[in-house]
């Protein structure tokens, strides 16, 4: 049997490997767009872009771990199209045969329109190597960068601007930085860090356009200020490169659907990782993490082989930022209660709660908060919100 994966990234290398793991004799086959060998995406922006990590240091695996262990590493050969009839994709110009076929595409950052500007020369995203690689020379002390996007991707590039000794300026459309995925408490403690790093953070604060001939050097905002700038990093979110999946008929929900065993709507054709959305309390989610990505694939691998087993999610994400680690355990969807609890010295952690249900965990520099949190909601149990505010040890509390 031979399985085909579109994808050389976490999930994808993640799934190869799982396969050998589990036993699977037959021809695996892993196919990257990129030219660079399976990597680490979460040290780009963090440490890669600092220069404190070289490239073979993001290496997934050694090189030598493909052919040993049998896994066909096909790099820079984007797929192209799927036949679902004939169960071939088309790569190189060529067909190639599967029995299983596994999509772990990814995900791709969004970009601002060329008619705002976003074309210009100056402007990057942080998603893939060779987009840190370009944008690498530009972070010299005393220039003036320009971020847009308050998301934890541009909050990241923001850290290592600021360490640099760049000038700094986030932009953010909405009320609050991380608005979208976290409480105003976590908010306002990334927001204070940042402006004591000398971060200057713009919120409720619109783009309207970045202004320069061929190359940027400024924004312009809806409220008419001019911000000049050598160079802008746009951090607004990805979206699931599902095309490939859109284009050959399968089902598309929010990413490419699948169920609860990671299979699309063609039962010989498989998704994991952030391209992919799956059944969760009752609807549908899509992860965009990488601990999902090693968990969805590793699934998928298992019930490729016939496991049948469904796929139990345990969200869980991070964020370095100067000497912050942001541990989040859970989702926090539906919340309705913050409760606060202090740690050791400047550490803090914000219990979400809906109702007397514990639903998540944001951690600040306090990892026994964020395991023990993590463990609770993993085995469904909801300290009152009284007990996690107090003093006591919270481990006391995996034993109630």
């Amino acid at each position: 049997m031979r399985v085909v994966i579109v994808g050389a990234g976490q999930a994808g290398a993640s799934l190869a490997a799982k396969l050998r793991a589990l036993g699977h004799d037959g021809e695996i086959v892993l196919l990257g767009d990129e030219p660079a060998p399976p990597y680490q995406r979460p040290p780009l922006s963090k440490a890669y872009l600092l220069g404190e990590m070289e490239a073979d240091r993001l290496w997934l695996r050694a090189p030598e771990f493909w052919a040993e262990n049998r896994i066909e590493l096909r790099l820079g050969q984007p797929v192209t199209s799927i036949d679902r009839a004939a169960r071939t994709v088309t790569v190189g110009g060529a067909a190639l045969a599967y029995d299983h076929l596994a999509l772990t595409t990814g995900s791709s950052p969004r970009r601002l329109p060329a008619a705002i500007g976003g074309a210009l020369d100056g402007v990057f995203t942080v998603r893939t190597l060779a987009d840190v690689d370009a944008m690498r020379a530009e972070f010299r002390p005393g220039r003036r960068v320009i971020i847009v996007g308050g998301g934890y991707i541009g909050l990241e590039a923001a850290a290592v601007a600021a360490k640099l000794g760049l000038d700094v300026t986030v932009l953010e459309m909405a009320p609050r930085i991380l608005q979208r995925v976290a409480a105003p408490e976590t908010s306002g403690f990334v927001r204070d860090m940042h402006e004591a790093h000398g971060v200057k953070v713009l919120e409720a604060t619109a783009l309207d356009r970045l202004e320069g001939d061929r190359r940027v050097k400024g924004a312009v905002l809806k409220d008419g200020r001019v911000l000049p700038a050598d160079f802008v990093i746009v951090g607004v979110g990805i979206t699931p490169n599902s095309q490939l999946a859109e284009a050959a008929g399968l089902a598309i929900d929010n990413g490419i659907a699948t169920d609860e065993m990671g299979r699309t709507s063609d039962p010989f054709i498989w998704a994991a990782g952030d391209c992919a959305s799956f059944p969760w309390q009752g609807g549908r989610i899509r992860l965009e993490s990488v601990g999902n990505a090693i968990d969805q694939a590793e699934a998928v691998a298992a019930n490729i082989l016939g496991a049948a087993a469904p796929y139990a999610a345990k969200p869980w994400f991070w964020s370095d930022q100067y000497d912050l680690k942001l541990q989040i355990a859970g989702l926090n969807t539906g919340y309705d209660r913050i409760v606060t609890r202090k740690g050791e010295g400047e550490a803090v952690s914000f219990w979400y709660y809906r109702g007397g249900e514990l639903l998540a965990v944001d951690a600040m520099n306090d990892s026994r908060a964020y395991m023990v949190g993590k463990r609770l909601i993993e085995t469904g149990k909801s300290p009152a919100p009284e007990i996690i505010a107090g003093t006591g040890d919270l481990k006391t509390l995996l034993k109630a």
